[in-house]
């Protein structure tokens, strides 16, 4: 796949992940390591909240969701954070699920102080197989720029 640069985008594209199949070792995983709250880690206790059973760590559909969002715009060099908000989790992550992330460029502008670099503001979208959105934000990135 070509590498991205700061002028290969506008407002408007939308670009697609591949998919992402999460299982229960991952979530367990992940949640003994960063997030060791019963629910995601013991079935028994899981079982016995809303969702039923063990579910991720919004934490976890994060991390799933960066990196669903670097394949699938493979930027040059790789893009720095600025920050990111109104991150939500409407619904669970369970053991099974398929992720995809669908990405809209919702800004492009030329960086003042990097004019080696333009920054973007990204939305993304995380869905599951059944279309259940399961994470949504916003978050703005340095991305590097083909010409100076």
């Amino acid at each position: 796949m070509k590498e991205r640069y700061f002028e290969d985008l506008k407002i408007g594209d939308r670009f697609k992940s591949e998919t992402y199949k999460v299982t229960e070792e991952q979530i367990v995983a992940f949640a003994r390591e960063f997030d060791p709250q019963p629910f995601h880690i013991d079935r028994d206790i899981a079982a016995t909240t809303m969702f039923g059973g063990i579910f991720a760590s919004g934490w976890h559909t994060a991390a799933i969701t960066m990196r669903l969002f670097v394949h699938a715009l493979n930027f040059a060099e790789g893009a720095i954070g600025l920050g990111v908000d109104e991150l939500r989790w409407p619904s669970a992550v369970k053991p099974g699920d398929f992720l995809q992330v669908e990405t809209e460029i919702v800004d492009v502008r030329e960086s003042r102080s990097k004019p080696r670099q333009g920054v973007i503001r990204i939305r993304n979208v995380t869905a599951n197989q059944r279309g259940e959105i399961v994470q949504t934000m916003f978050a703005s990135a340095l991305v590097p720029r083909r010409t100076q």
